[in-house]
């Protein structure tokens, strides 16, 4: 453009920066944010309006923030600002899950084991309350800053006197009820860690195990087989060769048919359906099926043989024995089709055996090693061994008797410790459990789940199948710190005392002075009158020692949290967390709010999949994939993290890595320029309210591209209400991108930079580019944080709502309801058909030499429309095609089909505007001429 036309231009001119310089910038724009209470002031706005009330899950207070973290966050910031925007009150409340092992363990390697066993509780717990504040306010600040606004100065710790209480008074709701009890049943126990775990606490993952076959000698004999009753065994499989010392019986299918195999002068019982697999894989030969009188193969059903008899396979010469009994978990896949059992080493066989009175043996320490001795209840040969140690000799020891058929190795699937990552074992403990039958809670939860919305909805189907098949939960754990259970022991005659007037006199306690009081203060100090065992009368109660397991402790927040403050509410409206919480913090929260009020603690669910590296691998500082949050932020930003965030599917496992976030930064740039290029043409030189053109004073190209733009304002908010944020990012990209600064901006802006100033041409632009820029910075605002909140400082005054801060705007109201835009949409979509036929006439034009320029504005088109698109595009009040195409001129035809033709523009290049018109004596386009002559 010739220099002695340019102050004659509108060229573009904004103090927003091109480069974003986030890393510099956005600590600064968080500190004025904390300095006028940014979070209070969103608050205030909404006052009294409906509350949208998201609670959080509490992070462990374990390290610093990682990727999922940061996802998880920006999630819950998004949402939250989105629902201030649209006028709920949007109290957030962010916590803090700081009890339980790993921060316990922390303290132990900090000070070694010796001495750690040394310290009285109360101490380790002073360590461990030390090390969680410490932990906390180093997530704090990197959750800050990734920009969520939050009541960061009153969070939510589990480990306060209010929340302790309130663990008790939750407990308190379900014992009244009838549902939790003490019981001794298998559960999971990490030797490692020395505590029962639950199920949640439980991670799968696979381990090679030796698998066995095995007989035992039948000391009775079923009927149809009294002939071979000196001879007789049963065949059996384990993959737990350690849990022989407990068994106590075997396990058949009640409608499977067992058959008779005779073999080396023995009859051995197997399933029918397996008995020529396993007499192959076992190498016998000569095999015969024993038969009854009428020549017909022995069979009989695992119920008809319920009760019978053999030598217990390891005490058997001391005449202890195992009995048949049946279950319907018992398969036909795998084995022999007749299962050893321990009911004190599994659940299921727990189960079966109680419904036939099949004694709970239990040889394992706390150690995971048997106890010292000779019979039932010890390891026997194998005292003082670790159960996994003595797998190999068990083994040994039965092939040297000539009880083993066979030994192989397979790969399962087996259960370790979340947090210490080591294999647990089943081991019946007595232990504290909450009921999921006795009082109805598992039909009840059921129940209250149809009644919450999931995103995504089948997630419903993951939480609701864990309830249906899940045990009766164990809450209790054999750790330090914790809240305790609040059970005392007579010191008299041994009776566990628990009732309302312990239990009150517990909560008022821990409420307040906290409860490391129940390790220090002598009970009858605090009990008063209800210091006293209902069996005997005594007066001496000693507290003990297990403490509820920390998904109980994060669990019961519905109440420590939204119930006892003020500015919350119950149900919540909204829980968001990782898939995982399905059966941890979501099944938590369930179980226990249904226990103590009969209703889910919330309205709506939103599940969200894992952070991956760009390969799809988990991430691990050991693979060096790790994508730090606090490095991203001193970096590229938070706004980029955030951006990520809402471009990615969350509700399934989402993948990071360097180049992924450069792509996301690439995007970023683009949508930064997009709303640098709108302030251009508007800071300081149009203002809606006072320069606007009402909608139906608008030119017709910029009235389609405004209803096209109220249609993708719908669909963002459409996508945000759904909570699908990547759809929301889509939408926007792609408008932008391909709508924007391909077309219509790219189509208008000769209109914005050469028409007159004041003219009804350039304020009909100005006036649709004021309501993209505007709708822009409202529906990127929950997502572009800080962009958003910088952008607001050089918005025309009238695109503000009155705000200084970005997260202060309430939601954008397009200026065409639904019923407005929605007749110009087959317009629009016209013009969008008719330019890419242009477009691809152009390039073929200029791949074959018809025209020579290198821009669009040098040619003219001959387009062919067909009689619906012809309608709608010629005639009076037809938009401008040659504007639309930035070609000089288009002549529109009918026809049967859309085509085109482009050739070299007619006229000659107007030096001011660059396009091809008939000049004037003065060498200009007649716009140009009349412009620049105004100016003079």
């Amino acid at each position: 453009m010739a220099n002695e036309y340019k102050k004659t231009m509108n060229l573009p001119k904004t103090g927003f920066p091109m480069r974003a310089g986030l890393a510099q910038n956005e600590p600064k724009r968080l500190a004025e944010w904390e300095a006028n209470d940014v979070y209070g002031q969103m608050l205030k706005k909404n006052e009294g309006h409906d509350k949208f009330v998201l609670h959080d899950g509490p992070p462990y207070a374990n390290g610093p923030i990682h990727l999922g973290h940061a996802q998880n966050k920006i999630s819950k910031d998004i949402i939250n600002r989105y629902w201030s925007m649209r006028g709920y009150q949007t109290p957030y409340v962010p916590g803090w899950d700081c009890h339980g092992q790993p921060i316990e363990h922390k303290v132990e390697e900090m000070l070694g084991t010796e001495k750690f066993n040394q310290l009285p509780t109360e101490k380790i717990r002073e360590l461990c309350r030390k090390m969680a504040v410490e932990q906390v306010d180093t997530q704090r600040q990197g959750f800050k800053r990734l920009g969520v606004l939050a009541e960061w100065d009153n969070p939510y710790l589990t480990y306060v006197n209010d929340y302790d209480a309130t663990d008790v008074e939750i407990f308190k709701a379900i014992f009244d009820k009838g549902a939790i009890y003490r019981g001794r049943k298998p559960v999971h126990w990490c030797t490692h860690c020395h505590t029962a775990l639950a199920e949640a606490e439980i991670e799968y993952s696979d381990e090679v195990s030796p698998a066995i076959f095995v007989r035992f000698r039948m000391t009775t004999a079923p009927a149809g087989l009294e002939p071979y009753a000196d001879s007789l065994f049963v065949d059996i499989w384990t993959t737990t060769p350690w849990t022989l010392p407990a068994d106590d019986a075997v396990i058949l299918h009640p409608e499977a048919s067992y058959v008779a195999v005779r073999v080396d002068g023995r009859v051995e019982l197997m399933a029918e359906a397996l008995q020529e697999r396993c007499c192959a894989k076992f190498g016998y030969e000569g095999v015969e099926l024993v038969r009854d009188a009428d020549g017909e193969p022995w069979h009989a059903t695992g119920t008809e043989l319920q009760g019978n008899r053999y030598r217990q396979p390891i005490f058997g010469d001391q005449g202890e024995e195992g009995v048949f009994i049946f279950a319907d978990y018992v398969t036909l896949d795998d084995g022999t089709g007749i299962v050893h059992s321990a009911p004190g080493h599994g659940v299921d066989d727990y189960n079966a055996g109680m419904r036939f009175g099949v004694p709970v043996v239990m040889p394992v320490d706390d150690d995971g090693r048997f106890y010292v001795g000779d019979g039932m209840g010890t390891g026997g040969p194998w005292g003082g061994m670790e159960v996994n140690e003595a797998n190999p000799k068990i083994i040994e020891w039965l092939d040297e008797r000539g009880a083993l058929i066979l030994h192989e190795d397979i790969n399962h699937s087996y259960p370790h410790c979340w947090r210490c990552k080591n294999p647990v074992i089943f081991r019946a403990t007595s232990q504290w459990f909450v009921s999921m039958d006795k009082t109805g809670l598992r039909r009840q939860a059921l129940e209250e789940l149809s009644h919450v919305d999931f995103y995504p909805a089948h997630s419903v189907k993951r939480i609701g199948s864990m309830v249906e098949g899940r045990p009766d939960w164990c809450i209790s754990r054999q750790r330090n710190w914790g809240v305790p259970i609040p059970a005392y022991t007579c010191q008299d005659c041994g009776e566990t005392v628990m009732n309302d007037q312990t239990l009150d006199a517990v909560i008022e306690l821990f409420r307040e002075r906290g409860s490391d009081c129940w390790f220090t203060e002598d009970p009858a100090s605090y009990l008063g009158d209800a210091c006293v065992c209902p069996k005997c009368g005594g007066h001496h109660l000693k507290t003990n020692k297990d403490i509820l397991d920390v998904w109980w402790d994060s669990g019961v927040s519905h109440t420590a949290v939204c119930r006892h403050r003020d500015n919350l509410q119950f149900p919540a409206d909204m829980y968001l967390e990782g898939s995982d919480q399905h059966r941890g913090w979501f099944m938590s929260s369930l179980m226990t709010s249904v226990g103590a009020y009969g209703v889910a603690p919330y309205k709506s669910v939103v599940s969200q999949g894992f952070t991956l590296d760009g390969k799809g691998r988990k991430m691990s500082k050991s693979l060096g994939n790790v994508i730090d949050p606090n490095a991203e932020c001193d970096t590229r930003g938070a706004d980029i993290l955030r951006l990520w965030v809402s471009s990615v599917d969350t509700s399934t496992d989402v993948p990071c890595d360097d180049s992924i976030l450069e792509h996301v930064g690439d995007a970023y740039r683009k949508i930064r320029n997009t709303l640098r290029f709108l302030l251009g043409e508007l800071e300081g030189q149009f203002d809606l309210a006072a320069d606007g053109l009402p909608v139906e004073g608008l030119l017709p190209y910029d009235r389609l591209a405004l209803a096209r733009m109220c249609q993708v304002h719908d669909e963002v908010s459409r996508a945000y209400e759904g909570y699908r944020f990547n759809v929301v990012y889509r939408t926007l990209y792609d408008y932008i991108i391909t709508e924007l600064s391909n077309d219509y901006l790219n189509a208008t802006k000769d209109r914005s930079y050469c028409g007159a100033p004041g003219s009804v041409e350039r304020r009909s632009a100005q006036t649709v580019w004021s309501y993209v820029l505007s709708m822009l910075v409202h529906d990127f605002q929950p997502i572009l944080a800080y962009t958003t909140d910088e952008a607001m400082v050089f918005l025309p005054e009238s695109l503000r709502d009155g705000q200084r801060y970005a997260a202060l705007l309430d939601w954008f109201q397009a200026p065409m309801q639904a019923s407005e835009y929605e007749p110009l949409l087959a317009t629009y979509q016209a013009i969008v058909d008719a330019r890419g036929a242009f477009t691809k006439a152009y390039d073929e034009a200029l791949a074959s030499g018809v025209v020579s320029e290198k821009t669009t504005q040098a040619t003219r088109a001959e387009l062919t429309l067909t009689k619906d698109a012809f309608a709608l595009l010629a005639g009076d009040g037809a938009p401008d095609l040659a504007e639309a195409f930035v070609c000089s001129e288009v002549c529109v035809h009918e026809g049967e089909a859309l085509s085109c033709e482009v050739l070299p523009a007619n006229g000659e290049k107007c030096p001011r505007c660059w396009n091809w018109r008939e000049l004037g004596e003065d060498g200009l386009c007649a716009r140009c001429s009349s412009v620049v002559g105004a100016t003079e």
